[in-house]
């Protein structure tokens, strides 16, 4: 499906990829690969985090970042919130 969003939001979006991310308290837990676009609204739901730092996430598997942990964005994307760590690579059913 082509985007229909204006172009400065495909730009503003696009610009996210390769930020680096860090935690509130200052630790960097990846890059950014790309966002998740809910196309209902043509917003950011998720950012999508590659690289992750394997103290902070089991495995440094990837992981998806809801847009309402985000703080701000400039040359960096600086978290709000993040759940404890690290964050295990297969979380446990109970």
């Amino acid at each position: 499906m082509p985007c229909t969003c204006d172009p400065m939001t495909e730009a503003l979006i696009s610009s996210l990829r390769g930020l680096p991310v860090y935690l509130p308290d200052g630790r960097r837990l990846g890059q950014v690969h790309d966002a998740i676009v809910e196309v209902d609204h043509w917003s950011a739901s998720h950012l999508f985090v590659i690289d992750c730092d394997q103290r902070l996430v089991e495995d440094g598997i990837h992981v998806a970042i809801p847009w309402h942990w985000v703080r701000a964005v400039s040359e960096v994307v600086l978290l709000r919130w993040f759940p404890p760590t690290p964050i295990p690579a297969s979380p446990m059913n109970p």
